[in-house]
């Protein structure tokens, strides 16, 4: 089924999506870097996670390290790009769990949504949103919502007319509204983050 046929249901998010062609999903082959490039992203515009992803691979030649790369990559070298000093030791972490514990599809496919989250922020500096983040765009789960993206909620609050004084009521509605995306929320996210202009941007090139 062709998720547009679904979203447009919503009135709100028809007039939105138009007549856009229909996004899509990959699912990609280094985990790591996805969820390293999730963490550099964290509290951060698209513009500014984007220069950090880039000085990133330039380290590498602007290729996707392999976790061991990573580790054997300076502290002061990573701080140099414009991490933080927390920010540094997470994509550390990310690293040596990769190595420690695998980090493929084979891993992370028989592990439903919740799952998966579950295991992944079992690494220091993963949280909830850095972990929905890689289901998205690593992964190619087609229904995350990521309720805490701020690009999400001013959208959403613009396009349905939200109210975000009461925080409870604020993520009442979004989940509300959101329901109704089901089992294609993913791309209602990205038509949202489209509109915006606010997507993440985590491409990279192979080696």
């Amino acid at each position: 089924m062709d998720y547009r046929l679904h979203l447009t249901k919503d009135k709100k998010l028809k007039k939105l999506i138009g007549d856009d062609q229909a996004l899509q999903l990959t699912r990609q082959k280094d985990i790591h870097y996805y969820l390293i490039v999730s963490i550099m992203s964290q509290q951060l515009n698209t513009k500014v996670a984007d220069t950090i992803r880039l000085r990133f691979l330039a380290l590498y030649n602007g290729l996707v390290p392999k976790p061991e790369e990573i580790l054997s990559t300076p502290f002061e070298t990573l701080r140099s790009i414009g991490l933080s000093n927390a920010k540094a030791r997470y994509v550390q972490n990310v690293a040596q769990f990769a190595i420690d514990n695998g980090m493929d599809h084979k891993t992370l496919h028989k592990m439903d949504n919740e799952a998966a989250i579950a295991w992944l922020t079992q690494i220091k500096g993963v949280g909830r949103w850095t972990a929905e983040m890689l289901l998205m765009f690593a992964l190619g789960r087609e229904d995350i919502f990521a309720i805490d993206d701020w690009g999400v909620q001013n959208a959403m609050i613009h396009l349905y007319k939200l109210d975000r004084t009461d925080k409870k009521a604020f993520r009442e509605n979004l989940l509300r509204i959101s329901a109704k995306w089901s089992p294609y929320r993913t791309y209602a996210c990205m038509h949202l983050w489209r509109w915006k202009d606010n997507s993440p941007k985590i491409t990279a090139k192979k080696k």
